[in-house]
């Protein structure tokens, strides 16, 4: 929930980050038969001529082609081809996982798949456009395997995953009207649907074992006194209810799986970084030394570094004891004022000039409690399972960041 978005809106400036360089990626679909014998990798379900047998025909058709149409990218080591065995699955060394991604093109799911291929994970991005999220991630992709899957092909690459992570969802910091508030709704709810369904039709033994899904902390709705943890009931705003629906649309799988799927449900605060989310739009207004507040600056701005959003999504792959719903926000939240302030310091710029609540109301209208609302919450969850923040105050996350 950006709430900061509008700050370039309301004075009219905007700065546009530099276009993430491609590293030497290239972007390639070869054949088995193309490539050299030196840099092809012999995998089950390829006959003596390279040609799919059987099921593996249908893992071909998930990739795109008549062999695993896969982004290959061609570092200065030995390229790999994985060819997809039965069923969509990929073969994966011991320890190694096999993550599906929706909303992997976003400010949290692009750091999210370039942390997992640097670890040596294989990716599946589920997209509702390949070539637009091959551009987008371009800059996250330094090595590894990733396939792009358009949409009517998600339950054959879903089968065989380790987990799955949906991050889908159009943004709210706009101006809402019925068409808009539908669109928010639908497109929350429609991606998680379609995930849930392709899981809850897997065979057992080739069903992915966690489902992380996005949500927010618009789920509590607001408040300048209480303080949120996991276990503080919903709120009764429009915001909380695409998150109550969101959320309970991935929890069914819990129930159609009978567990055998865990279910983590990431209500994730307001991420910060420097090239894009809230503080991207924040930091041109206070180069130009016209940064400040919005409203009265007394609303609850509950944040987190991208590098623990990231570490959280990981931490809810991998470990167990993170299940059901799970605050993504730093242990010390900040009033509006206070985060404004600690940028100013960091930049050694003044935060002086609020923008006040009518300007906003004007611009955004009933969206204008994204920016002026907010709420206190505490990621207990998070802290109990054992996750360590790397960043748990606003000034050590904006040096970070700025630095």
């Amino acid at each position: 929930m950006s709430a900061t978005h509008i700050h370039a809106t309301v004075r009219a400036t905007h700065a546009t980050p530099p276009r993430a360089r491609s590293r030497g990626v290239r972007f390639a679909q070869p054949s088995i038969a193309a490539l050299p014998k030196t840099s092809t990798t012999r995998c089950p379900g390829l006959s003596s001529r390279g040609a799919l047998r059987g099921d593996d025909a249908l893992a071909a058709s998930i990739l795109g082609g008549s062999t695993a149409t896969r982004t290959t990218h061609l570092t200065s080591r030995k390229p790999t081809v994985v060819v997809a065995a039965a069923g969509g699955a990929s073969q994966t060394a011991k320890g190694r996982m096999c993550v599906a991604i929706s909303g992997a093109s976003g400010f949290v799911g692009s750091r999210l798949v370039a942390k997992l291929l640097a670890g040596g994970h294989e990716v599946r991005v589920l997209t509702r456009d390949v070539n637009a999220a091959r551009m987008a991630l371009r800059g996250s992709m330094t090595g590894g395997n990733v396939t792009f899957v358009s949409p009517e092909k998600w339950a054959a690459a879903i089968p065989g995953c380790t987990g799955v992570v949906n991050l889908a969802g159009e943004p709210i910091s706009t101006r809402w009207n019925p068409a808009i508030k539908a669109e928010i709704m639908a497109s929350r709810i429609k991606a998680t649907k379609r995930i849930a369904d392709a899981i809850a039709a897997c065979e057992s033994d080739r069903r992915p074992g966690v489902l992380v899904n996005a949500s927010a902390i618009g789920f509590y709705g607001t408040s300048e006194t209480r303080t949120f943890d996991e276990e503080a009931p919903a709120g009764g705003d429009y915001l909380s209810k695409v998150c109550q629906a969101w959320e309970a649309t991935a929890e069914e799988v819990e129930r159609t799986c009978d567990g055998a799927t865990r279910v983590v449900v990431l209500r994730l605060g307001i991420v910060l970084d420097r090239d894009g989310g809230a503080l991207g739009k924040m930091l041109p207004t206070f180069q130009i030394f016209a940064g400040g507040p919005m409203g009265d600056g007394a609303q609850w701005f509950s944040w987190v570094h991208r590098e623990d959003a990231v570490g959280i999504v990981v931490e809810s792959l991998t470990n167990p004891e993170m299940r059901g719903p799970v605050n993504v926000t730093a242990p010390n939240p900040v009033r509006m004022g206070e985060m404004c302030a600690a940028l100013g310091r960091t930049l050694g710029r003044p935060s002086w000039l609020p923008v006040p609540d009518f300007a906003i109301q004007a611009l955004l209208g009933e969206g204008a409690t994204v920016v002026l609302q907010g709420q206190k919450v505490a990621p207990n969850a998070a802290l109990k399972a054992g996750y360590k923040f790397k960043y748990e105050r606003i000034d050590d996350a904006l040096q970070n960041i700025l630095r």
